[in-house]
């Protein structure tokens, strides 16, 4: 058996039912046939909410995200974004935002359809903010919410909630990336917020949704997304 049985692609194909997404090493999705955009978990403001409890963290997460979907959108042109689920980290966050960011935020919106998936952290829609807001949506043959369904029958499903991470041997030892988590049915994306953390694929929320041996981690790494059976991912 192979010591490093993950291939690599900068960015890496996703195949979902029979549509084919990209997985972008920014953790987002892309569905090229639609020209969306898919990401989960911005958790923007987590920094100033934080702070609120006097724990003091760089207050440029927001900044952060929020140019990291910028890059995005300059290389993929999308028609829309679909965000699922916490995209605010609390239910101040839009009122936290600061001028700057609302305006940058704005001018993302500017022309495209947006579409805000509620989400545990953000079910209430903040005020002053662009876009559609929704429960759940559904596309063609997906289902996209936030908290992914109970059990393992969960075809044509797109999800955040979960934060998956897994935690991987490669030729320079071993590390622990978001990745996406997928069996072809069903797909948890990884949380595209600066301060999110994570939760290993091997816990039991999530293999209480996916078979080990028929799912794959699809890991974010510097150069590119690397491609995992999540069999061979590690435990914590």
């Amino acid at each position: 058996m192979s010591q490093n049985p993950a291939r690599t692609t900068t960015r890496a194909a996703l195949a979902i039912g029979d549509k084919d997404f990209v997985a972008d090493p920014s953790g987002a999705l892309f569905l090229e046939e639609e020209r969306l955009l898919i990401v989960a978990d911005l958790h923007l403001e987590k920094g100033s909410a934080y702070a609120t409890r006097a724990v003091f963290l760089p207050p440029y997460d927001t900044r952060q995200v929020l140019g990291n979907l910028a890059a995005l959108m300059r290389f993929y042109a999308p028609r829309g974004l679909i965000a699922l689920g916490d995209s605010f980290h609390d239910q101040g966050a839009g009122e936290r935002l600061h001028p700057a960011d609302r305006e940058r935020l704005a001018v993302l919106q500017q022309g495209r359809e947006w579409i805000w998936i509620s989400g545990n952290h953000d079910a209430e829609r903040p005020l002053g903010i662009g876009g559609i807001f929704l429960d759940e949506l559904r596309l063609g043959p997906f289902t996209l919410r936030h908290v992914p369904m109970e059990g393992r029958d969960g075809t044509g499903e797109l999800a955040g909630h979960l934060h998956p991470v897994a935690k991987v041997r490669g030729r320079g030892g071993v590390v622990r990336r978001r990745c996406f988590l997928t069996d072809g049915r069903r797909c948890i994306l990884p949380a595209f917020g600066a301060y999110a953390g994570g939760l290993n694929i091997r816990d039991e929320a999530f293999t209480a949704l996916f078979s080990l041996k028929d799912a794959e981690a699809h890991v974010l790494g510097q150069k590119g997304v690397y491609v995992f059976p999540a069999r061979h991912c590690l435990e914590e």
